[in-house]
């Protein structure tokens, strides 16, 4: 998925920042996974209804786990930044974020904040598409330098 840029060499907003190919890996493993033990718990004759209902239930556990780690994303838009990681979501005035940080070694994206803190932000991970990781993080910092000011949105 590339991005798209006007003239002026910024992103179009809104625009969505995910690790997709990540997401589409572990999507399709929990998945596997999930028909796999389905398959099993239908096929082996010794089981009892509590036991096929354990593989089933464990295979729907794994394909939970799976589709919450695929979850992180970023979505930059007109207002600010969305920063969405395993379990939270926060919501960030462009104003807020100081700094896009995608050091040699990172594991993702963080995002310094204007009091003083950083922020992970999971939707750019440079795990199995580093380019791409790169040039979101650029995109991002782009966006931020554009429309941000740096300063508490207080």
């Amino acid at each position: 998925m590339s991005i798209p840029v006007p003239v002026s060499g910024l992103p179009l907003l809104p625009v969505t920042f995910r690790p997709t190919r990540t997401r589409i890996v572990l999507l399709s493993i929990g998945t596997a996974l999930l028909v796999a033990l389905t398959v099993m718990s239908l096929l082996l004759e010794t089981l009892t209804t509590g036991d096929r209902i354990t593989f089933i239930c464990t295979g729907l556990l794994g394909l939970g786990v799976l589709a919450l780690l695929s979850r992180p994303k970023v979505v930059a838009a007109e207002e600010g930044v969305t920063v969405t990681n395993l379990t939270t979501t926060r919501r960030l005035d462009w104003a807020q974020i100081v700094r896009v940080n995608l050091r040699s070694g990172d594991a993702w994206v963080h995002l310094d904040l204007s009091d003083g803190t950083s922020l992970p932000a999971m939707g750019i991970q440079p795990g199995i598409a580093r380019d791409r990781a790169i040039a979101d993080a650029r995109a991002l910092r782009a966006l931020v330098e554009a429309h941000g000011t740096g300063h508490s949105a207080t």
